[in-house]
């Protein structure tokens, strides 16, 4: 039976439909997901989306992203995601947590972190120093080299890179008129020129195995410096293909985010611990690809969801747009300037 999702919603935002009776629940709205907050824990219940790049359209697709999502977080934070929950309905018409009845959904059950100790809120507070830094490169590093190594050439891996920066070109394109005046096509031309100009770097990362199955979004507000190790959290993890990247890549995406957020001096001095620690040598220009492409990517996917937005969040949407697109263009001019 199909159960609509304002009634699960309403489930979910009483108190007593947790086994833990928490004083109050707090409902977090995100792209995808409804995130649920009671004291100790948060249960996450996908939305029925669907999209060119997933497809959350049925139970059974949710259950099995669910599981997806606690195996490959638990990958970086093991003690933080417990386990997937359902969400049931009995024949009296009354839904449940893990009862007898039809299975019509599933949660993500996860321990609660502090809030206060997520890095953007760390960064808002001044409250970064080197080990923090140092702490979260490790962990990275080690994560890195326990990911298997992919069997992918340098052409491939170049034309995955075409490929995106295309569609990132087609689509800023078709959306054009929302932020005149930014020249998409020279920032992305120049994206593809040293694709094609600096082949070798590519090939070279692809030949010494640094292409991994990471995070696939390894951003400030995913990772969590509670004692006693950093956790990274939310991992990506409706697309293998988004997860397939360089470990140099994903880096330089944190350290964008941090410069997005205005903190861009941790963000440098993260990518040279990281370096440091991981032996790791990228060449300055490639990194700037990696975050020239990084931030024309956020602006593109913010400009799309002006499609499926209320006219009162364009304004917004609009602006962070803007600013990444303005890093981006930074970053593009930089990559041809050698």
């Amino acid at each position: 039976m199909e159960v609509p999702l304002k009634a699960k919603l309403a489930f979910l935002l009483f108190p007593d439909s947790y086994p833990e009776r928490p004083v109050r629940v707090q409902a977090i709205e995100t792209h995808l997901a409804w995130v649920f907050l009671t004291d100790r824990y948060a249960y996450k219940l996908k939305k029925p989306a669907r999209y060119p790049y997933l497809d959350f359209s049925t139970v059974a697709a949710r259950g099995f992203f669910c599981q997806k999502e606690l195996e490959l977080n638990r990958r970086l934070s093991p003690d933080v995601y417990f386990g997937v929950l359902t969400l049931t309905l009995a024949g009296n018409g009354h839904l449940a947590l893990e009862g007898r009845g039809e299975v019509v959904d599933f949660l993500v059950w996860m321990r609660r972190l502090p809030q206060s100790q997520m890095l953007d809120h760390l960064l808002k507070g001044g409250r970064i120093g080197e080990g923090h830094l140092k702490a979260l490169a490790e962990i990275l590093v080690d994560f890195y080299k326990s990911c298997p190594r992919q069997d992918l050439n340098g052409e491939s891996y170049r034309s995955r890179y075409w490929q995106a920066i295309s569609l990132n070109l087609r689509e800023l394109e078709t959306l054009g008129s929302v932020l005149p005046g930014m020249d998409v096509r020279a920032l992305c031309g120049a994206q593809l020129e040293f694709l094609e100009r600096r082949a070798d770097w590519f090939d070279a990362r692809a030949a010494d195995n640094k292409i991994v199955e990471g995070h696939g979004d390894l951003r400030p507000e995913h990772v969590c410096f509670e004692p006693p190790w950093p956790r990274v959290i939310d991992c990506l993890e409706f697309s293998r293909e988004l997860r397939l990247l360089d470990s140099a890549d994903e880096t330089g995406y944190l350290a964008l985010e941090c410069q997005y957020l205005g903190y861009g001096e941790v963000g440098r001095r993260f990518l040279e611990i990281f370096a440091r620690i991981s032996g790791d040598t990228v060449p300055p220009r490639l990194q700037d690809f990696y975050l020239a492409y990084r931030a024309t990517l956020r602006a593109r996917l913010l400009l799309c969801r002006l499609r499926e937005s209320s006219p009162t969040a364009w304004p917004r949407l609009k602006s962070r747009a803007g600013r990444y697109l303005k890093l981006a263009t930074a970053y593009s001019q930089r990559i041809l300037a050698d």
